[in-house]
């Protein structure tokens, strides 16, 4: 059996990670440009594709058959070829949404629900929240309702981002500014790499619950495999699946004061966990062509900081990374969600009597203690967990390891 992705570029897909834990069959993905399509869904050898950006529409016109569902919303993401070699159209985002929404905790029925684009995505959100009750309104670059007039809708309650705005690679742009939605109650976004995108981030920031495309990605593809396969797959394999994926996907970020041990805790890590382990200041060395003491030297610390923030960037909207970074990433607060869209921070604390200055810099130029008393609200600021690293290297770990479990 010879499963598959179908879309147009595919290069973020997480699916056949996912698929190799549902079922015993292989899943390719299957890149296609829209003057391939017609030959590949006729000649195709796939027994069964799921269907992504841009063709959950496209796909149609070439089934035979569709399921009711596929039919009432018009937008097909799953395909079964039949032993005649006919196509058979399903839609299994719908139960994927339909998992999400129940996973965030957001209460929809009666509220108004503002869903961003008008693609194949747009049509089966639209349809799980006008069941579950929700007022839904769709938003779109044309129309009546679109985003030159969204201030007709700044009573709405939640936001589902169906657009690949901010998507990987390209992060760090949002669909709206949420200041237009004093009400806003739930932030929901279908993408799920990175796993915060702007949206996601600024919802957050304005401690509004927020949630990402994961648990629908993964609940559509366990329907998708029971189509496969024909067989039934427990609910209990998405929730399973989701935190295996999760683990896999997040950058595990170490912060902390010049010497505390990042690089030597990160490669450890890296071993452990099976991931790539990144130094920052390695790779700003590598990309600069000059020592880190070399840029302080001859660029000052506001030419390093600017060398920092392109690197994390660049590593930030990466995925499965240990990332160490410099002591005074954290010394500018644009570097927060370059490393949050896609990791979790632990900051590294170890006595001040401990830390090594030869080589850095910073250390040398001035007080420690001054330096921390600087920088320890910012570490704070950053972190999603703090961990000791006054013991043995291994008491670190496994502090890291118990917080990732």
């Amino acid at each position: 059996m010879e499963c598959g992705l179908l879309g147009e570029r595919l290069g973020h897909s997480y699916s056949p990670q996912i698929h190799a834990q549902l079922g015993g069959y292989s899943y390719h993905l299957f890149e296609k440009k829209p003057e391939e399509l017609k030959a590949f869904l006729r000649h195709g050898t796939f027994t069964g594709l799921n269907v992504t950006i841009p063709y959950k529409k496209a796909v149609i016109p070439y089934c035979q058959e569709l399921s009711p569902r596929a039919e009432k919303l018009g937008a097909v993401n799953t395909l079964l070829r039949r032993e005649d070699g006919s196509l058979v159209g399903h839609n299994t985002d719908f139960f994927g949404f339909s998992y999400m929404v129940q996973k965030s905790g957001v209460p929809v029925a009666g509220k108004k629900c503002l869903i961003l684009g008008s693609g194949g995505a747009s049509a089966t959100v639209t349809a799980v929240l006008k069941e579950l009750g929700a007022e839904a309104v769709v938003i779109s670059r044309t129309g009546e309702n679109n985003y030159s007039n969204l201030d007709r809708h700044s009573d709405a309650a939640v936001i589902v981002n169906t657009t690949p705005v901010g998507m990987y690679p390209n992060t760090g742009r949002s669909p709206v500014p949420l200041s237009k939605f004093p009400r806003l109650e739930a932030v929901l976004d279908v993408v799920y790499n990175p796993a915060r995108t702007q949206l996601l981030l600024d919802a957050e920031e304005l401690g509004i619950p927020c949630m990402n495309g994961l648990w629908m990605l993964v609940a559509q593809a366990k329907e998708s495999a029971e189509w496969f396969t024909g067989k039934p797959v427990p609910n209990s394999e998405i929730d399973r699946v989701y935190h295996l994926l999760r683990r896999e996907m997040e950058n595990w970020v170490l912060i902390g004061m010049p010497g505390s041990g990042k690089s030597t805790v990160g490669r450890q890590l890296a071993a452990q966990l099976g991931k790539p382990f990144v130094d920052v200041d390695d790779e700003i060395a590598q990309q600069a062509g000059m020592s880190i003491p070399d840029i302080f030297t001859d660029q000052g610390e506001a030419g390093f900081r600017q060398w920092e923030s392109r690197v994390l960037e660049q590593l930030g909207k990466e995925s499965g990374l240990v990332i160490a970074t410099g002591g005074g990433c954290v010394t500018r607060k644009e570097n927060y969600p370059l490393l949050h869209q896609n990791g979790r921070i632990f900051w590294l604390i170890r006595d001040l009597s401990k830390l090594p200055i030869e080589g850095r810099p910073l250390s040398q130029a001035g007080s420690l203690s001054e330096m921390a008393a600087r920088r320890f609200p910012m570490y704070q600021s950053f972190a999603d967990c703090t961990v000791s690293n006054n013991g043995a290297l291994e008491e670190t770990i496994q502090q890291i390891m118990e917080a990732i479990l």
